[in-house]
C-alpha cells in the first residue's frame, strides 16, 4: 500500500494542472474535432446532426480553400524567413558592446509589445495614400507610379500584412537569437582569431553550430503560430480584395464567425491542424537525421 501511495504522490501533487489543461485543452480540443464531422449552423435552429465526411467533401472542391492554402504557405515562409535574417542581423548587432546598448535593446524590443491590433490598424494607415506616407516614399522613389493603396491592389496586397508581420515579429528572433549569442563561450572567438580565423570564418564555424538548435525550434515554433496569426490580415484587409491575401487562419474565422457554420470552419480547422503537426514531424525527424550523422 505505501508503494502504490508512494507512486501515486507525483500525480497526486500534478493533478490539479492536469485537470486545468484537460478542461482548457483537451476538453475544447475534442469537441472542436467533433464539430468538423457535424452540421453546427447558428442560424440553423435543426442543425447538430452527425454528417461524416460530408464537409471534407465539400472542402475538396472548395476553390476559396484552395487560394487561402497557397496564400498561406506564402504569407507564412516569406514571414518567417524576412522574421529570421533581420532578427539574426538585429541580434548580431546587439550583441556587440556599445554605448547605451541597453536602451537599444529596449527599443528594438518594442514592437513585440504592441499588439497586434493595434499594429494592423497602424501599418493600415501608413499603407493609405491618404493618411499615410509609404505610398508616396515609393512614388518618390519611382517603385510605384502614383501614391495608391498597396492593400487594394490583388497583385500587392498581401505584402502589406507580410511587412507588417515581419516588423511585428522581428524581436521574437532577436530576442532568442541574442540569448543563444551570449551563451557561446567568448574564449572560442578569442582562440579562433588568434588561429587567423576572418569575421565570415568565425560566424561560420563557431556562431551558426551554437545557434543551429535554437535556430530549428524559433523557426519551427514561428511557423506554427504565424500559419495560425490572422490578426493582421483582418484588420488590414479582412481577406480581400478579391480573396488575393485570405488565408487558412482567416477563412476559418470567415465562415466561423461571419457565415456561423461552426461545422464547416471546424472541419478547416482540423485539415490545418493536421498539416501543421506534419509539418512539426519532419521538421523533427529532419533535425534527428543531421544529429546522427554527426
Amino acid at each position: 500500500m505505501q508503494r502504490l501511495a508512494a507512486r501515486l504522490e507525483p500525480w497526486l501533487y500534478s493533478a490539479p494542472v492536469l485537470i486545468l489543461i484537460v478542461a482548457i485543452m483537451l476538453v475544447p480540443l475534442a469537441l472542436g474535432v467533433s464539430y468538423a464531422f457535424r452540421d453546427i449552423k447558428l442560424l440553423n435552429p435543426f442543425s447538430g446532426g452527425f454528417v461524416g465526411l460530408k464537409h471534407f467533401r465539400e472542402l475538396a472542391s472548395d476553390s476559396a480553400f484552395r487560394g487561402a492554402l497557397i496564400n498561406t504557405l506564402w504569407w507564412t515562409f516569406s514571414s518567417v524567413i524576412l522574421q529570421f535574417l533581420f532578427g539574426l542581423i538585429l541580434a548580431l548587432l546587439l550583441n556587440q558592446p556599445f554605448k547605451g546598448r541597453a536602451l537599444a535593446q529596449a527599443l528594438c524590443f518594442l514592437p513585440w509589445a504592441v499588439p497586434s491590433f493595434l499594429s494592423g490598424l497602424d501599418w493600415a494607415w501608413m499603407f493609405n495614400p491618404v493618411v499615410g506616407p509609404i505610398p508616396h516614399w515609393l512614388y518618390a522613389l519611382g517603385i510605384m507610379s502614383e501614391p495608391s493603396n498597396i492593400l487594394s491592389d490583388p497583385k500587392t496586397a498581401m505584402w502589406g500584412p507580410i511587412v507588417a508581420n515581419v516588423w511585428w515579429g522581428i524581436p521574437f528572433f532577436a530576442i532568442t537569437m541574442l540569448a543563444a549569442l551570449q551563451a557561446i563561450p567568448k574564449d572560442l572567438y578569442e582562440a579562433a582569431e588568434i588561429d587567423g580565423a576572418g569575421p565570415i570564418e568565425r560566424f561560420r564555424s563557431i556562431t551558426v553550430p551554437f545557434l543551429a538548435p535554437t535556430m530549428a525550434i524559433s523557426i519551427l515554433l514561428r511557423t506554427v503560430w504565424i500559419a495560425n496569426f490572422a490578426d493582421l490580415i483582418i484588420v488590414m484587409t479582412n481577406g480581400g480584395p478579391a480573396d488575393r491575401t485570405q488565408i487558412v487562419a482567416s477563412y476559418i474565422f470567415t465562415q466561423a464567425f461571419r457565415r456561423l457554420d461552426f461545422g464547416y470552419a471546424s472541419a478547416i480547422a482540423l485539415v490545418l491542424l493536421v498539416l501543421l503537426l506534419a509539418y512539426s514531424m519532419l521538421i523533427v525527424v529532419l533535425r534527428q537525421t543531421m544529429l546522427s550523422r554527426h
